[in-house]
């Protein structure tokens, strides 16, 4: 009965709204509406940092890294460390989560900047995804995280066949194009900003001599992914490819 009464209770606050998104989102409902809500509050949004999902989202990305290494290992046992290790690469990266988190809506959860318009073609929805398995953690435990990543994400939106079968280094498929046609390629270092807490890289791809994509990120790695996913996205468009 009091778990009913506080039930009703909650569903009656003003955070109801919330809570019903919640709900249908993670398959239970949330015991410490707080936790969640800290989960997708952007460091731009808040006047204190301290009040960002930054410390949730370092809690989420490891606990995510563990249970998919659990999981990998589990359904393939015959695989050695390295296929393990790339295959859990590619499943937790940020372009595959920050993919899983807007098709999961959680763009239109997160609390942010919106006069920015560089934060909503970055990364901070896949942040959210990870923060929010930090809120999961904090307030159902292990078990129940465990439960939520792999039925709400990995079984639900990630195709471990076309992962497996598809190259997802951009950088080196970008590489091996411009060797292949006898282009001169480069990745320059732009821009270099704090956002926040934060530093964010803005990386150029230079072909032959002529800035042809720009890619951001929070650190130069990911930008130059993001540079070389832009640049092979055109090349292909223009025909370019074959």
């Amino acid at each position: 009965m009091r778990r009913l009464i506080n039930r009703i209770l909650t569903k009656s606050s003003p955070h109801k709204q919330l809570l019903l998104q919640l709900e249908h989102l993670l398959g239970f409902t949330p015991k410490h509406i707080a936790y969640y809500q800290l989960a997708f509050m952007h460091r731009s949004q808040p006047d204190d940092a301290t009040d960002s999902n930054e410390r949730l989202e370092f809690l989420g990305d490891a606990i995510l890294g563990a249970i998919v290494a659990e999981y990998l290992f589990k359904k393939y046992p015959y695989q050695p460390e390295g296929y393990l290790t790339e295959l859990r690469s590619r499943i937790v990266r940020r372009e595959t989560m920050n993919n899983v988190a807007l098709r999961m809506g959680l763009n239109k959860l997160v609390q942010y900047n919106q006069n920015d318009r560089g934060l909503s073609r970055s990364h901070i929805f896949g942040n959210a995804l990870e923060a929010l398995i930090g809120a999961v953690y904090l307030d159902q435990g292990f078990i129940k995280t465990r439960t939520f990543i792999l039925n709400q994400i990995i079984r639900s939106y990630i195709d471990l066949d076309t992962m497996e079968s598809t190259d997802t280094n951009y950088k080196n498929q970008l590489l091996s194009w411009a060797q292949r046609k006898g282009h001169v390629l480069s990745f320059d270092t732009l821009d270099e900003k704090m956002e926040a807490t934060r530093k964010l890289f803005t990386v150029g791809i230079m072909l032959d001599g002529e800035e042809f994509a720009t890619g951001t990120g929070y650190n130069k790695k990911e930008a130059g992914q993001v540079a070389a996913q832009k640049a092979l996205e055109k090349i292909s468009k223009n025909g370019l490819m074959a």
